[in-house]
């Protein structure tokens, strides 16, 4: 009872001491004896969905007059007079009635523009509280919103000339398009939708050549008739009855029809299908260079081929990346989708660093496109310094620590815009922050040592048979196909030595979504190659006498197979401050050469699956972030995964509250356990992890930023081997609730606008390997150091990183 009693007073001071930190408000430099706006809020009713009535209330705080704005600031102060983090009211305005009604019309304006045309105002009567000397004024908006206004009908009415109606060949093609409207029978009218539906018809002509064709030729027409009036009725009474029903039916369920029309065209021209004649690039232009000037210059030298012509001095490029980046050809009608594609695509290339566009009419029917490009820096080294990451792969300098690059890149090889770059990476481990055992003396300082070679060429485009090759793959933007060979050695102090050689063949691409905002990229390696050479040493010896199942993952192999991945990003269509990102890959080796029989006892077989899910919402000043990940290695024909192909978590991108690879496995204790080794490291077949994290400013100065976040980290890795003689340290379904880790912490970020350093600190709040309390923290108990077997092991950490975690 008394233990009882006393957990209940820990968490009402934990309760008490939260409300403390971020309480009540406060109200400065306002105006005495006299009412002042100190609050305004908006109350929604109607049958709308929750997200769609929380939508509106977002969008109407914006419709306040500004008369009647209370703008709060967030002040932290160390002070016992006031909470440490405060809501403070500065210089309130003095209340006036009389701009309730202008805000009642600019709310209203936004409604109808919203499809709420029938959206009802109730009696704003401000409520007054007396604080002191305080007269606080809150307003209240309570709006009915009535029924939305749907479409009941869409037709087109496109007139070529208002001689032959029947003929208008855009009259056509907005009959053959019309599946693709965007205003549908029973969905919301909006302006906004209304808006968007001309500029795709717009789109839809220009797209089939008609240039001078744009939005304003065209408008919507409305009709909120209802066919009932129309009825001719002798009888009043029956009349009355028609214009009652036509009433109750305006209000209960409004429906609107929509007809597209166009302006009578004052220039004929407009109605002309333009075609391409000639095509012009300029791909070295000066940055400091006019186009239009470029054009009179007489003393350049030209490249013709068929219909097009490469206008330059040096000859630095060949006209085939350009050719390959051009979606429009000769004599084919102008399309301003591919115009703008061709743009983007070539403005994508490494090897030039702006791409601008003109169109040129030629004759009565024909354009001239001109492309002028501006080379970017052909050559460039760079060093950079960089500090922990955390990307699951040992293999890829993950080191806790100090890592340089020494990078050459090349954008223009062989006059064709292909990208080559060399990397040389150095980095070191120092055994900053690991668990010190007591057993163990001159336990070295530096802890890993990697260096690493790699060469990529980029080729800015797929490479592909042309039995393959598609509409889906030509339609897809930045494609790209990649060819890299690396080579890296590993030296874990007095454990291992790791070398390796690999290589890959690939090929990148996007695409964007046509009705949404989404973009899908793609990475496929048909071709993956890698080659490991491991060394065991008298530490990693030690620890296969004391857990054999490690030796089958510390072993010779090699890795041939293919992979794939997929990222795809998009905001939410009704609030763009919610955005999602989803990312799933997979990775094999080893099937076709047990397909062909060839290397089997050499090659590791395995499966790969990953999936990674971030959700970002995006508030005023602040940001609400959330991550969840899950990947497994499926071993086959009774093999281990290798270490270098394993999970592990910890550092400064996730679980925070621990050190690199040292989470897991499970709530095995094994490694912890063990004499005479300061090797802690732990590699699982398998890892699921969730984060959660608010973000909130401090202060700005000037271009620099400082903020905040508070975090919740919960996570673990596992085998998937069958352990007897460590049965927890492999996954169980059953044992997940006990298995999870969970960090809580905070930081500091320092946002010098071009990078951003990241200080974080986690506590360990539950600790699978904690073997008292089901592994979670005592409030009454909280330490920061714990023996654990034979070391003592911190229960939390302090991680420094580069960027935002997720």
């Amino acid at each position: 009872m008394n233990f009882k009693l006393q957990q209940l007073l820990r968490y009402t001071t934990l309760i008490l001491l939260l409300l403390y930190l971020a309480a009540c408000s406060i109200v400065k430099n306002y105006p005495i004896n006299k009412p002042f706006v100190f609050e305004n809020r908006i109350e929604l009713y109607g049958k709308v969905s929750k997200d769609e009535k929380k939508r509106l209330k977002n969008e109407l705080s914006n419709y306040w007059d500004d008369s009647l704005q209370a703008r709060y600031i967030s002040e932290i102060k160390l002070s016992f007079k006031q909470p440490i983090i405060s809501k403070v009211l500065k210089n309130p305005p003095v209340f006036d009635s009389t701009n309730i009604s202008r805000t009642i019309r600019y709310m209203n304006a936004y409604l109808n523009s919203q499809g709420f045309y029938y959206a009802q105002f109730a009696d704003s009567v401000p409520r007054f509280d007396t604080v002191k000397n305080q007269i606080r004024a809150t307003i209240i908006m309570k709006i009915n919103l009535g029924k939305n206004i749907t479409i009941d009908s869409v037709r087109y009415h496109l007139l070529d000339t208002a001689i032959h109606p029947v003929d208008s060949s855009l009259q056509k093609m907005a009959l053959a398009a019309s599946g693709k409207t965007l205003l549908k029978k029973g969905t919301p009218y909006t302006k906004q939708v209304i808006s968007n539906e001309l500029d795709r018809l717009a789109l839809l002509f220009r797209d089939s050549g008609y240039y001078k064709i744009s939005k304003d030729d065209f408008y919507a027409e409305i009709d909120t008739t209802n066919t009932q009036l129309l009825q001719l009725a002798f009888d009043p009474l029956t009349q009355a009855k028609l214009i009652e029903e036509a009433n109750k039916a305006r209000y209960e369920n409004p429906k609107w029809n929509v007809e597209i029309k166009q302006h009578q065209f004052k220039d004929s021209s407009k109605l002309t299908q333009y075609y391409i004649h000639h095509i012009y690039y300029y791909p070295e232009l000066k940055i400091t260079d006019q186009p239009d000037s470029v054009l009179l210059q007489k003393n350049l030298k030209q490249f013709n081929y068929k219909h097009l012509t490469m206008v330059y001095q040096d000859g630095k490029f060949i006209y085939k990346p350009l050719i390959e980046h051009t979606y429009l050809k000769y004599n084919q009608p102008y399309s301003e989708s591919k115009y703008y594609k061709s743009i983007n695509d070539l403005g994508h290339l490494p090897a030039w660093q702006q791409v601008d566009g003109k169109v040129v009419p030629y004759g009565t029917d024909s354009l001239d496109l001109y492309f002028f490009l501006t080379p970017a820096l052909k050559q460039s080294y760079s060093v950079n310094l960089e500090g922990s990451r955390n990307t699951g792969d040992i293999t890829i300098g993950n080191l806790f620590g100090i890592a340089t690059n020494f990078t050459y890149t090349n954008r223009n090889l062989w006059k064709r815009a292909i990208q080559s770059l060399t990397s040389l990476r150095l980095g070191t481990e120092l055994n900053i922050g690991q668990a010190q055992n007591p057993g163990v003396t001159g336990t070295p300082l530096l802890q890993t040592f990697q260096v690493s070679l790699s060469h990529t060429y980029n080729f800015p485009k797929l490479i592909i048979p042309r039995v393959i090759d598609s509409k889906f793959f030509r339609s897809a933007d930045n494609k790209r196909t990649l060819l890299s060979v690396a080579g890296s050695y590993t030296d874990r102090r007095d454990y291992y030595q790791l070398r390796s050689l690999t290589t890959s063949w690939g090929y990148e691409f996007s695409k964007n979504a046509r009705k949404s905002n989404a973009v899908t990229s793609v990475s496929f390696k048909p071709l993956n190659v890698e080659l490991y050479k491991i060394d065991t040493l008298p530490g990693l010896d030690t620890l296969f006498k004391n857990n054999p199942f490690l030796r089958n993952s510390f072993r010779d192999g090699n890795v041939a197979g293919s992979a794939i991945s997929a990222i795809r990003t998009f905001n939410s269509p009704r609030d763009p401050s919610k955005s999602h990102f989803i990312r799933l890959g997979i990775e094999e080796s080893g099937t076709l050469t047990s397909l062909l029989n060839i290397y089997t006892d050499r090659i590791f077989k395995y499966i790969k699956t990953e999936g990674e899910y971030r959700y970002l919402k995006k508030y005023h000043k602040t940001e609400l972030a959330t991550r969840f990940f899950i990947g497994a290695a499926f071993p086959k024909a009774g093999q281990n995964i290798p270490v270098y192909k394993q999970y592990f978590l910890g550092g400064p991108n996730s679980m925070r509250a621990w050190s690199l690879r040292e989470l897991g496995l499970g709530s095995s204790i094994l490694v912890d356990t063990i004499s005479n080794t300061n090797y802690k490291e732990r590699f699982g077949d398998m890892a699921l992890e969730a984060n959660i994290e608010y973000r909130f400013p401090l202060f700005t100065f000037s271009a620099f930023k400082l903020s905040s976040a508070l975090f919740t980290d919960m996570g673990n890795v596992w085998s998937l081997t069958p352990n007897p003689s460590d049965p927890n340290s492999v996954f169980a379904l059953q044992r997940l609730g006990k298995d999870l880790a969970i960090g809580v912490g905070t930081g500091l970020r320092f946002d010098f606008s071009y990078f951003l350093l990241r200080l974080d600190f986690g506590y360990k709040l539950k600790d699978p390997a904690r073997q008292y309390n089901d592994g979670w923290a005592e409030l009454n108990k909280l330490t920061w150091t714990e023996n654990r077997g034979n070391a003592v092991v911190n229960n939390y950490a302090i991680q420094f990183g580069i960027g935002l975690p997720f």
